[in-house]
């Protein structure tokens, strides 16, 4: 069983996430939407599949990185996120939530052996290509 297939999204807390937005469109060219960019790829398996990794500011009081201290949390894609959230539980891996499915995959949230809050992700890539509004290339 493949586990993370690829990083899905980077995501950081900030004082003002549109300012930071608009500082890193001007100096380092990320094309922005309303929650960031989205950097898109080939996969590796099948280059006729394109694959995205989100990139997106939060602000500093979003509790959805879980602890307050916690500035930055990665979001992994997974190929199959039920088996993969068996298979961690039966290794004792702390699960946050249960899986959430939305028309662009699957979510969980798992804590890391120092406790920070990582998003495990099963994308639906042809759904989520749809949805982007906004490619970094």
């Amino acid at each position: 069983m493949k586990r993370v297939t690829s990083i899905g999204g980077i995501f950081f807390k900030c004082n003002n996430p549109q300012a930071q937005m608009d500082w890193y469109a001007i100096h380092l060219g990320i094309s922005m939407e309303q929650n960031g960019s989205s950097f898109q790829w080939r996969q590796a398996d099948d280059k006729e599949q394109l694959g995205h990794t989100a990139w997106s500011p939060f602000n500093n009081n979003t509790d959805y990185f879980g602890e307050p201290s916690q500035q930055y949390m990665i979001n992994y894609r997974v190929e199959n996120l039920v088996e993969l959230v068996a298979q961690l539980k039966k290794e004792g891996v702390t699960i946050v939530d249960e899986i959430e499915e939305f028309e662009y995959g699957r979510f969980v949230h798992i804590l890391d052996l120092e406790g920070n809050r990582v998003e495990l992700w099963e994308p639906k890539d042809d759904v989520y290509a749809k949805m982007v509004t906004v490619v970094t290339k």
